[in-house]
Parts: structure tokens; sequence; C-alpha cells
């Protein structure tokens, strides 16, 4: 039941955005992010329901997110350990990656 590309919503506002997948029970997956700048954002929150775990959600999320920045030359910083994670398991996705100051 992993969920297509373009399947996952994307809501932005001002400053802030989020990236859904609404599934047909109406349950609701999203990752949230803010943005600093022109050229950054910053993905803070993963969440995915129990009941629709395991099922690849969560990285559908994240990719759609990686795509997004890509196609508009952005750079992510992911604070939300799920979505460091996948970053740490797609190293295609290190032109991308914003590292943390100091770290």
């Amino acid at each position: 039941m992993k969920p297509d590309l373009h399947e996952v919503g994307h809501e932005e506002q001002e400053t802030r955005g989020r990236y859904v997948w609404r599934a047909p029970e109406g349950q609701e997956a999203e990752l949230t992010y803010s943005r600093a700048g022109e050229h950054l954002i910053i993905i803070d929150h993963t969440s995915v329901p129990r009941a629709l775990g395991g099922k690849g959600i969560g990285q559908v999320l994240v990719e759609r997110a990686v795509a997004d920045a890509r196609a508009a030359g952005k750079s992510i910083l992911p604070l939300c350990t799920y979505a460091a994670a996948q970053f740490r398991r797609h190293p295609e996705w290190s032109d991308l990656l914003q590292k943390r100051k100091g770290a």
C-alpha cells in the first residue's frame, strides 16, 4: 500500500508547510517543515499513524520533500530523526543536505 509521490499533497503557508497523505479511512500521515530563507527548508516532524506504520508512507513523504527541494534548488536540514535517517540511507540525496552548524 505504499503511496505514489503524486498521492502526497503539499500545503504551504508563508513560513511553514507540510506534506500530507490521507488514507481512504481518513487517517493522515504528515511531514512538516519550516522555511529558513529562500533556499533552505527544515524538516522538523514526520508522523505516521500506528495503523499505517511499516508501509513506506513516511519514506514517500520524505521522497516528495526531496523531489520538490531538488526541483526548486533548495537545501534541506532534516532535524526530524526519521528524515535524518532517510538521508543516511540515501547518499544520492547528499547534494541537498544542509549540515547543522557545529555538527
